[in-house]
Order: C-alpha cells, then sequence, then structure tokens
C-alpha cells in the first residue's frame, strides 16, 4: 500500500488525545507521520498493517507506533461494530526535552527506539492501563503529561510487549515502489481464497514473475508466498476466535487448498496448531472477564 504522509493538527507543542469514532466502513489510507502514536482500540475488528507486519486486531488492543512508519488499520467488512479508539501522538519535540535526557527516564527513551519497529503490548497489561487512557480524555494539559509518563514507564518496564517488524523494515520506497505495493495488498485482500501465482500478480505490475519475486523480498523483507501464507492464517486465526467451524473448514475459508500444508503454516506462524490457538484465546478471553468482575 502507498503511505501518505498525514500531518498531526495539534495546538499542544508536545501532545494530543483524541478520541476517534469511524463508520462502520472504516478505511484510511496507508499512512505515515513524525510524531509517535499510542493507538488503544476500544473496539471493532479487521486487519492492522505496520511496517510489514500484517494482524488481525480486536477490541481492547494497544499499538505504539514509531516516528515515519507507516501503518493502518481495516476494520472487518462484515462488522456491524464501528472501530473506537483513544489515540495519542507525541511530538519529536517531547523527546527533546532536557528532563528526557535523564537517567530517571532511561526506560521511556529504549520504549521509544523500539517504537521504531512497531509495537504490541500484552493484553493483562493493556486492561491495567485501560483507566489511564480514559483519564487522558478529561485531564488537564499537566495532569496529562503526568498519566501519559505513568502508562509509558508502565509499559517500559514490564516489557511485557513484541515488536511488530521483526525483519529491518525501513518503509523507505520511492513513488513508483510505494504504488506497486499498494496494488500487490488490495491485490491479495480480494484475491487470497483463490489461488495466486506469481504470474498472476506479476502481471498487474507489468513485471516477470522472477523480477516481481526479487522486488518484493527487497521491499518487504520477506519472499511474497510467505507473506501471502501469513495473510490467510492471519484470516484462519480470525475464524476460529470468531466462529465454531471447524479446522478444516476454515483451512479452505482461507484459501488453502491443503489440510497438512494448512497445518504445517500454522503452526509456523502461530507455533501452535490452530485448535490450541482457539483454546488460548478462550481461555485468554476467561481471564480477562474474571479479572474485570473482580475489580468491579
Amino acid at each position: 500500500m502507498k503511505p501518505h504522509y498525514k500531518p498531526i493538527p495539534c495546538e499542544s507543542t508536545l501532545i494530543k488525545v483524541e478520541f476517534q469514532k469511524t463508520t462502520k466502513d472504516f478505511y484510511y489510507p496507508w499512512h505515515y507521520h513524525s510524531e509517535l502514536e499510542l493507538a488503544f482500540i476500544l473496539s471493532g475488528n479487521g486487519v492492522r498493517y505496520v511496517g510489514n507486519s500484517m494482524e488481525n486486531f480486536n477490541d481492547e488492543e494497544l499499538v505504539l507506533i514509531g516516528p515515519n512508519l507507516p501503518h493502518t488499520w481495516h476494520n472487518s467488512s462484515n462488522s456491524d461494530v464501528p472501530v473506537t479508539a483513544i489515540v495519542v501522538f507525541i511530538k519529536q519535540e517531547f523527546m527533546q526535552l532536557t528532563s528526557m535526557q535523564s537517567i530517571e527516564f532511561a526506560a521511556i527513551k529504549r520504549l521509544f527506539a523500539d517504537m521504531g519497529s512497531g509495537i504490541k503490548v500484552d493484553c493483562e497489561t493493556v486492561a491495567r492501563l485501560k483507566p489511564k487512557f480514559f483519564a487522558l480524555l478529561n485531564t488537564s494539559a499537566f495532569d496529562t503529561l503526568i498519566v501519559l509518563f505513568q502508562i509509558l514507564q508502565d509499559i517500559a518496564l514490564g516489557q511485557n510487549y513484541r515488536l511488530l517488524c521483526v525483519h529491518d523494515f525501513s518503509g523507505k520506497f520511492n513513488a513508483v515502489d510505494k504504488k506497486r505495493i499498494n496494488t500487490v495488498y488490495d491485490y491479495i485482500e480480494k484475491n487470497y481464497q483463490n489461488q495466486i501465482s506469481l504470474a498472476d500478480i506479476a502481471a498487474k505490475l507489468n513485471m516477470s514473475g522472477t523480477y516481481f519475486s526479487r522486488f518484493f523480498s527487497k521491499a518487504l523483507k520477506k519472499p511474497f508466498f510467505e507473506y501471502l501464507n501469513e495473510y490467510k492464517i492471519n484470516r484462519a486465526c480470525k475464524l476460529l476466535i470468531e466462529t465454531d467451524k471447524q479446522v478444516s473448514e476454515i483451512c479452505y475459508a482461507s484459501g488453502f487448498e491443503s489440510l497438512p500444508f494448512f497445518y504445517r503454516q500454522f503452526k509456523k506462524f502461530k507455533n501452535c496448531q490452530p485448535k490450541m490457538y482457539r483454546l488460548n484465546y478462550q481461555n485468554v478471553a476467561l481471564k480477562l472477564i474474571e479479572d474485570s468482575s473482580l475489580a468491579s
């Protein structure tokens, strides 16, 4: 997808906090901006793209984006739930404050460095920080700064997060390459359930299959068919979570033609088998519900 530069208007020279609510048919182009971003998704589900990372997203997720890292969230076309989020934009001047050079902020500075690869925060930390994100919407400018420091310090010290772009993604493309990648992403989203060959996708870009294969691997830091299979596995995960379909049904609905191959790819990308993935998700969801009941 072609990343668009998105300026973030802001009266403050340091941070901006906003509540975002999209329509059912949410779509925003792959974009980037100089500000760091904390995106707390309150509701909605679909596919999240951060650099060369592509994963499903659901409500109650927190993702941290570094400056100029292309990203977007696409909600599911069959979902009636709008995407709502609390989004915090941090100006780069924030990192240049004299106080930020002090040893007390060493952990936060390391967190900022990790944000260059995109960060997905674990669900227990997200549940704990949720009240603080709501507090950001209703505090004075000074208190907002204090709460933000608390959020960042909690994440930085706990280190209960993982990096999203694990292949040193740079996001530095020329205009022609951006357009090509946009074409590839759109084609996969529309055709992943069908058999896709290198010749099919290369023809869309007026390339040979060999040249396209080299181009994609260089641009996205992963081979085309690895990316395609990862996309299909993410679609399978969505079905495992949201439906009680049998694994064999999910295999074919996700675009795979062989059940053994599907199992191998699922193990490769998720490090477990489909039934265990579904069970793990259900256990985590149940624990969060229980914790929420105890807290209230």
